[in-house]
């Protein structure tokens, strides 16, 4: 695999990525509209909540799309190493967006708890259940897509499906105890929800940051490092590595690098070697390398 072709899979990888995430904004769409329904004849505002939270993650997914069709565009001369970063940005701004749903959900819990309302009906339990065994299924296939490629974008929607199912299972567990209880637990799925945007916005914080080191280029995993240390003093010519920079850029890594060769080489042969190095990477390392800086230095 040449360096255009590793970039063609990277925009193929993105692409399908973007398309996964239309699926999402579908169902969420379609449980917004179930949730609603729901919430209005059932008397539980944590199903009108949960439908809200459902329409307006359908703009956080629509961010998400954005970023991937963006970053799947190839370098050009005003980006020289491409668009990759556009998915890390999407996928901060989701981040972020978790925590204001997360607080809009909890200010609202507190004010049902503070004010008396009538109970839930009993199949409101049944919408509920439908709705977590939807979104713990998008959200396990999307996580393991996000995993495969490489994708922090993915990993943020994923843990966003997952928010879902939880406030939703925090709510079957609240009116399940309101209508076991009856008069005087009205407002214990509201009590259960507050509790679950707890747990929300712990995670969430762990997907910022990750979300947020990729935009500053944190330093890739050790594994991920020694394997290209590996690939590269594998190529014939190597005979040591000096410095070695990783970074990611949306569903690929960019890769500086220093070998050591025989200082008696010529400029030609050294060149050559340069080559077999990055073409090594590119076609080899997993995760995938789009692009590859080789500086070559005589052995001490």
């Amino acid at each position: 695999m040449n360096q255009y072709d590793a970039q063609i899979a990277v925009s193929r990888r993105t692409n399908d990525s973007a398309r996964l995430v239309l699926r999402g904004i579908g169902l969420n769409a379609l449980l917004a509209a179930v949730k609603l329904a729901g919430g209005i004849f059932g008397h539980t505002y944590a199903l009108i909540a949960d439908a809200a939270e459902s329409m307006l993650d359908i703009l956080s997914s629509t961010l998400v799309w954005a970023g991937f069709r963006v970053a799947a565009r190839p370098p050009d001369a005003n980006h020289p190493y491409g668009h990759g970063k556009a998915e890390p940005l999407a996928a901060l701004a989701v981040a972020l967006f978790i925590f204001a749903m997360t607080a809009w959900v909890a200010s609202h819990a507190v004010q049902e708890i503070r004010t008396p309302h009538q109970g839930p009906a009993w199949w409101t339990l049944l919408v509920l259940a439908g709705v977590i065994v939807a979104k713990t299924w998008f959200s396990r296939r999307m996580s393991m897509a996000g995993e495969q490629v490489g994708s922090t974008a993915l990993g943020i929607e994923a843990m966003h499906h997952w928010s879902d199912a939880m406030t939703s299972a925090a709510a079957f567990v609240g009116i399940s105890i309101a209508l076991w209880g009856g008069t005087g637990w009205e407002t214990a799925d509201d009590w259960v929800a507050l509790f679950a945007c707890v747990i929300i916005a712990f995670n969430g914080f762990g997907m910022f940051t990750k979300a947020l080191g990729d935009v500053m280029d944190v330093a890739a995993p050790a594994n991920f490092e020694n394997e290209v240390r590996a690939l590269a003093l594998a190529v014939p010519g190597v005979q040591a590595l000096d410095k070695m920079r990783v970074r990611k850029s949306g569903l690929s890594h960019l890769v500086d690098i220093q070998v050591r060769v025989d200082g008696n080489l010529t400029v030609r042969a050294g060149h050559d070697i340069a080559h077999a190095v990055k073409d090594a990477l590119i076609s080899s390392a997993s995760h995938g390398i789009s692009d590859v800086t080789v500086h070559i230095e005589p052995a001490r």
